[in-house]
């Protein structure tokens, strides 16, 4: 290429530079512009919404999706994917009832939060290590214990519910701190603390080379498999801490339903976001917006008459929209 076509090609060069710049910036406009619009509406035409009751339940609502979604964020910026966190709640669930049968006082609520926590990380890395050592589609690889992990903890409870109560472990999901739901400042913990190490720290660059590029960061030096294995293993954790949330609301586990369905919620709260399907970049703050803007649109619905299944339709609509204008942009 010649003298001048190189230096009429640097404008465009740098254009397009800084486009990519404010991409996350025009899609998180976009979605706080929406869920502006879903507060303003609120606020002026649905009865009891300014109030904190309302606030908290709302939040509560959302919990646990942004958590699972905070862990599936990471690994979609990966170009990963992992439909076992569901199962894994389950998992979680399961063990913390069968600790406090076994363990009793302090020592069995510190070990009924830890131990399950450090299994569904185990079982994150599990789904690592397959994809990164047999380089198995993310898909597939997870599907295994979307289907095995359900059947495991069905299998250690024999189907049955289980039922416990413990002060010390009930406040995890329905404590207060300040007002304000202690579950909520948990997720706003993990997100700020996500969003910290995804932007401010090399493993969060290279966790998003990774994603742009497997084989790129590889020739570069960048640890790709290391990368992906780690954030499988947070997924797998954030996950249980989202099951033991649940069990602790309830006082009771039931391994056919807790965290049935979740990992639906939490990838539709990621591509509402804004987080890249195909990976090379994410958003952990969009998550939070995508998973409000979802539970916000649902909770309008009900409050004004609308039936909850075509509520779910219009959560399939803002899916597929948003996955329209990333593939727009």
């Amino acid at each position: 290429m010649s003298a001048p076509q190189q230096a009429s090609n640097l404008p465009v060069a740098s254009g397009l530079a800084r486009m990519r710049q404010r991409l996350p910036r025009v899609q998180h406009g976009g979605a706080l512009l929406a869920l502006a619009a879903l507060l303003l509406f609120n606020i002026a035409a649905t009865d009891r919404f300014v109030s904190l009751q309302t606030f908290n339940v709302n939040l509560t609502q959302v919990t646990r999706i942004v958590m699972i979604g905070v862990g599936l964020t990471l690994l979609i910026g990966t170009a990963g994917i992992d439909l076992s966190v569901g199962s894994l709640m389950a998992i979680a669930g399961t063990l913390a009832p069968m600790l406090f049968g076994r363990i009793a006082g302090a020592a069995g609520v510190a070990l009924a939060i830890v131990l399950p926590m450090a299994a569904t990380w185990a079982c994150g890395w599990f789904n690592g290590w397959m994809i990164t050592r047999y380089t198995i589609q993310p898909i597939v690889a997870t599907l295994v214990l979307f289907i095995a992990g359900r059947g495991v903890a069905q299998v250690m409870t024999g189907g049955n519910l289980q039922t416990f109560s413990h002060p010390g472990f009930a406040w995890l999901g329905t404590g207060y701190l300040a007002g304000i739901p202690f579950q909520v400042w948990l997720m706003l913990g993990i997100v700020a603390a996500c969003a910290w190490v995804l932007h401010r720290t090399v493993f969060g660059r290279y966790l998003v080379a990774t994603g742009s590029s497997d084989r790129a960061a590889r020739l570069t030096g960048i640890p790709a498999a290391r990368i992906k294995r780690h954030v499988y293993a947070l997924s797998g954790a954030l996950a249980g801490l989202a099951g033991l949330i649940t069990v602790s609301i309830n006082s009771s586990s039931d391994a056919n339903l807790v965290g049935l369905g979740m990992e639906l919620d939490a990838i539709a709260a990621v591509a509402v976001g804004g987080t890249l399907l195909t990976g090379g970049r994410a958003s952990v703050v969009g998550t939070l917006i995508g998973a409000l803007i979802i539970q916000l649109t649902r909770y309008t619905m009900l409050a004004h008459g609308v039936p909850d299944a075509a509520a779910l339709v219009v959560k399939a609509a803002i899916i597929i929209l948003a996955v329209w204008v990333q593939a727009r942009r």
